[in-house]
């Protein structure tokens, strides 16, 4: 069972938090809090807590890698994330690299923040410069150009991961904040191998961020979103990104997750397994147009990775 965090360890940690932000001066701040879920410190914690207490996870058996959450506003797609991050209870990883699209129209492939760290009602997380020049350098070997950086994005769909993440873990992890834009193989692929370089030998997790289709009516979304949690589960990244080609599947995300894929397979990771999946249709009671939401732990389940 999740074990929720008090408010006295609430207070506890703004606390702790607000000593980081003596150190911490630029941050990334929150385009989406108070709009895309609470923003009220208290109010956010509690009702992520209470989507993680709420999630009956399956066994799970093997170290988690990565886990694939969605990203729409909590009231939508919370109780389905919820799965995701309260299979991390008892993981305290020191970094966790969270892979998202870029749903806005900047030219460059790969993105990141320019910022120090990311802020949400519940404090900041310090972004792990050090290992954004190292993934700098290997992509540069594999693709031939670095991360761009931006300055106050409005991209929602790393950020909608951080409330779940600090709640879920133990305080002082930094984060690998990735955006993507590129759907070509070739770059997904390498950026999958630059991550998996770049978090070898670490005490990291990852979290591939994605929603499912879009704006179908609920019958078929469930058929559509069906085909993609089959290509999830098969641990093949070359089909999840070319199901939209085929008309089979779509993911708003399907380059987070390829890439997200291909690093926890180099990182020992054997298997996908899916925990849950619902739509937008299943809160709101419309389901004439739908959102797809899925959550999955992706795991190494050798003896030796254990």
């Amino acid at each position: 069972m999740y074990k929720l965090h008090s408010i006295g360890e609430l207070e506890s940690g703004i606390n702790s938090l607000e000593k980081m932000m003596e150190t911490i001066t630029d941050f990334r701040p929150s385009p989406i809090a108070g709009r895309w879920y609470p923003g009220n410190p208290q109010r956010l914690a509690e009702s992520v807590d209470a989507y993680m207490a709420n999630a009956k996870l399956p066994p799970i058996e093997g170290r988690i890698v990565a886990v694939i959450a969605p990203h729409a506003g909590h009231v939508y797609s919370g109780p389905v994330a919820g799965y995701a991050f309260a299979a991390l209870q008892g993981y305290n990883p020191q970094i966790v690299a969270v892979i998202s699209p870029m749903h806005h129209p900047y030219p460059q492939a790969i993105l990141t923040t320019s910022h120090q760290a990311y802020q949400t009602p519940l404090g900041v997380v310090p972004v792990d410069k050090a290992k954004l020049k190292i993934l700098d350098s290997f992509l540069v070997e594999t693709l031939g150009y670095p991360i761009s950086r931006v300055a106050h994005d409005m991209e929602h769909s790393l950020e909608i991961e951080l409330p779940f993440l600090q709640r879920a873990l133990p305080a002082g992890f930094s984060l690998l904040p990735i955006m993507v834009r590129e759907v070509n193989p070739r770059v997904v692929h390498g950026l999958g191998l630059a991550l998996a370089k770049t978090l070898a030998g670490e005490n990291a997790m990852m979290v591939a961020s994605s929603d499912l289709s879009h704006f179908y009516p609920h019958n078929i979304a469930n058929q559509l979103d069906h085909e993609m949690l089959i290509r999830m589960e098969s641990f093949d990244p070359d089909s999840i990104l070319i199901a939209e080609e085929e008309g089979k599947g779509f993911a708003c995300g399907r380059s987070a997750m390829a890439a997200v894929l291909w690093a926890a397979r180099e990182l020992g990771a054997d298997q996908v397994k899916v925990l849950n999946y619902a739509t937008s249709g299943d809160i709101s009671g419309d389901l004439s147009q739908v959102v797809g939401y899925a959550s999955a732990v992706v795991l190494a389940t050798q003896q030796q990775a254990k």
